[in-house]
């Protein structure tokens, strides 16, 4: 499916999703965006799937809605395609400077593109999905989210720690034992199930 919008003077902000990275998340606000936007969805055989409400705001978006299938095969394989395309949008947007960029991602890899970008007077920012959120903001949304659930302090920024770092609930978990392994990892066990509902979005069962 793709929807372009014919009135291109009208397009002010431009948004790179990486799929593999945000999943299904990094879709929303979607809902918010007007006909000044343009999404551009990049997604492989790793990560292509919609849930039908998903499905459905993508439709009633009045935003422009592209869908970039990516080669894969190689490291970073989706990274690298994503750049490649901010770069040609850049470049055929030169006379263009009022217009935004924004990669929607929590890989921190690419803010090297952020600042090299910065320095030739283009706006790119990193942001983790369509309502502009940004990676601290979202950091502390998740600190007061675990709080909620866990009172020492010490704990939720380790527990803070593992969510940025591992992928999969499996990765969590063993990192938890990890940490406390005392008799029948016990501790371990109580942190990952009362934190198991925020994890919705890792991999894993």
């Amino acid at each position: 499916m793709r929807r372009y919008n014919t009135e291109r003077k009208l397009l002010v902000n431009y948004y790179l999703i990486d799929y593999e990275n945000v999943k299904t998340r990094g879709l929303d606000g979607i809902s918010k965006l007007s006909e000044e936007d343009a999404v551009c969805i990049f997604y492989s055989e790793h990560a292509d799937n919609l849930t039908f409400g998903l499905h459905r705001r993508i439709n009633e978006s009045q935003a422009s809605i592209y869908f970039q299938r990516v080669e894969v095969g190689v490291k970073n394989a989706l990274d690298f395609q994503l750049s490649s395309y901010l770069g040609y949008l850049i470049c055929e947007n030169k006379d263009n400077r009022d217009i935004n960029y924004y990669i929607v991602t929590k890989d921190n890899g690419f803010s090297c593109l952020v600042s090299y970008w910065a320095r030739k007077k283009v706006s790119v920012e990193l942001v983790v999905d369509l309502s502009g959120r940004n990676a601290n903001k979202e950091q502390e949304e998740m600190r007061q989210e675990v709080s909620k659930l866990i009172d020492d302090k010490d704990v939720v920024e380790t527990v803070i720690q593992f969510m940025k770092q591992y992928k999969t609930k499996q990765g969590i978990n063993n990192a938890l034992m990890k940490k406390y392994p005392d008799k029948d990892n016990k501790k371990a066990s109580e942190i990952y199930n009362l934190i198991k509902p925020l994890l919705a979005d890792k991999k894993g069962k």
